[in-house]
């Protein structure tokens, strides 16, 4: 159950997102949102990926971490993985979805270091530990 109010900087940034089989996608490394006309903020969308984290990190680093992650892209205009907020049906120290990590438009290279580098790394197939 989603708490409310949402705290973004608590309950979402960095935390691990979980298709509904527990099966990892990612952390958010930022969000989106929409300001209504009365200055109410609602999160529309979770981004993930390692250009969405340099543009949130700002700096050198960041500027640096956003343009690696756009040079080792395949797309000419590489964007984070955006996963919209309605799809979201857990808040908690996971984010789960409920839909399959398949109906997500992964970028190439995140599905390549989600299946070959953190794969790899001890724990990691427990997205929930």
């Amino acid at each position: 159950m989603t708490p409310d109010p949402l705290r973004v900087d608590f309950h979402l940034l960095d935390r691990q997102v979980v298709d509904r089989h527990g099966r990892p996608v990612g952390k958010v490394d930022d969000i989106e949102l929409h300001i209504d006309l009365d200055g109410t903020a609602t999160v529309t969308a979770l981004l993930v990926g390692q250009i969405a984290l340099g543009l949130r990190i700002d700096g050198r680093f960041g500027t640096w971490l956003a343009s690696v992650g756009r040079r080792l892209h395949t797309d000419r205009d590489p964007v984070p993985l955006r996963v919209p907020f309605h799809h979201v049906t857990d808040v908690g120290s996971a984010i789960t979805l409920g839909i399959d990590l398949e109906l997500l438009d992964e970028p190439p290279l995140e599905r390549w270091l989600r299946d070959h580098v953190i794969a790899r790394i001890p724990g990691a197939r427990d997205a929930r530990q």
